[in-house]
C-alpha cells in the first residue's frame, strides 16, 4: 500500500533535485539558503514522572 504523504515527499525531492540537476552541493546549499529565514522554536523541556513500576519501595 502506497502511502500519499511519502509519494508527494518524493515528487517533491524529486522536482527540487532536477532544478539543480541533481548537483548536491547546489541542493544544499539551496536548502541552508532557504532555511535561514525559518524561525525556531525552542519549547520548555517536559518532565516525565517516574513510572510505578521502576520505582524502588523501601
Amino acid at each position: 500500500m502506497k502511502d500519499p504523504i511519502n509519494e508527494e515527499i518524493h515528487k517533491y525531492r524529486a522536482e527540487h533535485a532536477r532544478e539543480f540537476n541533481f548537483d548536491l552541493a547546489a541542493i544544499c546549499k539551496d536548502l541552508k539558503e532557504r532555511s535561514r529565514n525559518l524561525k525556531t522554536v525552542r519549547l520548555p523541556a517536559k518532565r516525565i514522572s517516574p513510572r510505578r513500576e521502576n520505582r524502588v519501595h523501601p
